[in-house]
């Protein structure tokens, strides 16, 4: 392989800061409390959703599984997956909600997506 020994390079314009706008009006540095507690009720009952239907999934494949309630065995194993699938999410997102909702140290509504 052969090495470029030969490129020319030139010195790049030195970058002036631009000081005309102060750091307290530039948006990077704004900080409002209040935008990061807003509660993101959607998000919230999507949460509970999920975490009421994984319960639910699991629910009925354990009855399944047990044979207290009828079915075969493959359709107990795909509820399990949904069940867990749907269950994980919604438990994550609600338990951050309601840390949030007691004040716990390093928990905030703002880390629950929109």
């Amino acid at each position: 392989m052969t090495s470029k020994r030969h490129v020319q390079y030139s010195r790049l314009a030195a970058d002036d800061d631009d000081h005309t706008m102060p750091k307290e009006e530039d948006l990077r540095f704004a900080y409002n409390p209040k935008a990061l507690d807003r509660v993101p009720w959607k998000s919230i009952a999507l949460a509970v959703f999920l975490l009421a239907l994984g319960t639910t999934l699991l629910i009925l494949s354990f009855f399944i599984l047990t044979g207290h309630m009828e079915g075969e065995r493959s359709q107990a194993y795909g509820l399990v997956t949904l069940g867990i699938l749907a269950f994980l999410p919604g438990f994550y997102e609600t338990r951050i909600a309601y840390y949030s909702w007691r004040g716990a140290p390093g928990y905030r509504f703002s880390s629950i997506p929109n």
